[in-house]
């Protein structure tokens, strides 16, 4: 689908799609916002290569679409408040940072509409980013599965990650990584959502969340419940539903946390990587 504003490609696999013909580097017109906000909405990843993008033009570019979202646990680079640094350097050991499915910060009550990671330091190897189509798992998703879904409130946390008890908690601390993890026990709140629900911009139906962020439902007992989580997660991140994303040096992505689940890959051991993250506002 193209617009005569900017240029759309799509990738060809569950959902995501490139995005040419802007300069991100530049402040975009309320009619180029529109476009890109039209196609990220559509293909729920967008990817714009050959930005030469500064922190300053990331954190504008974050603004234009909803403004900063909250942030926890993880401390912000020097002379920023709103942008992280997802790095891994070369010889890193610790376990890699965002490996399990997940919608970023699902365990909020009201969790960012999107994330944007711009790509610093880029290895030539390795390194993909996958993403899940919450809504195209729902569409196929088999009546009896959904049955068991439909109304269910899922209990989101943090602890699993970054509690003093998580994997990025005390033990994680003493570790060689890179990030400025900063466990809580904050982490151990909890929040309810729908698993079935309506993006509040489409109105289309999609699962939100998973295992992991996900423990437990309402009124449903624990081993029950992880039961119907564990089942969940299998369908909802089977092949068929995953776009996989390489990147490249000076690219930023955007995507869709209401629509898509998303997992970080290694495979560039000996490279350095960096890249700058923020959220945009739920």
């Amino acid at each position: 689908m193209g617009n005569s504003l900017i240029d759309i490609t799509p990738s060809g696999q569950a959902c995501g799609a490139t995005i040419r013909g802007v300069d991100l580097t530049a402040p975009l017109t309320a009619d180029v916002v529109a476009a890109i906000r039209s196609a990220w909405l559509e293909h729920h990843v967008v990817a714009f290569p050959d930005q030469a993008m500064s922190d300053d033009d990331l954190e504008r570019f974050t603004v234009a679409f909803g403004g900063f979202g909250d942030d926890p646990f993880i401390a912000p680079i020097e002379g920023r408040a709103h942008i992280i640094a997802v790095e891994r350097r070369a010889g890193e050991t610790s376990p890699l940072f965002a490996e399990n499915w997940h919608s970023d910060w699902s365990f909020q009550a009201t969790p960012p509409s999107g994330t944007c990671l711009f790509g610093v330091t880029i290895p030539p190897i390795g390194g993909d980013t996958l993403f899940a189509d919450q809504h195209g798992a729902l569409d196929e998703m088999p009546a009896d599965l959904r049955a068991r879904l439909d109304g269910k409130m899922a209990v989101h946390s943090a602890r699993g990650g970054y509690a003093p008890s998580g994997m990025y908690g005390e033990a994680d601390q003493r570790s060689d990584r890179s990030m400025a993890i900063r466990p809580s026990d904050e982490a151990m709140a909890t929040q309810l959502h729908p698993i079935v629900r309506a993006h509040p911009e489409t109105g289309r139906l999609g699962i939100f969340g998973c295992i992991g962020y996900m423990i437990g439902i309402e009124g449903m007992d624990d081993d029950e419940a992880r039961d119907l989580l564990v089942e969940l997660y299998a369908w909802q991140t089977r092949d068929e539903f995953v776009y996989t994303h390489e990147w490249s040096s000076d690219m930023l992505v955007m995507w869709d946390n209401r629509s898509v689940l998303h997992r970080a890959t290694g495979g560039y051991d000996g490279f350095d990587r960096l890249l700058h993250r923020t959220t945009i506002a739920g």
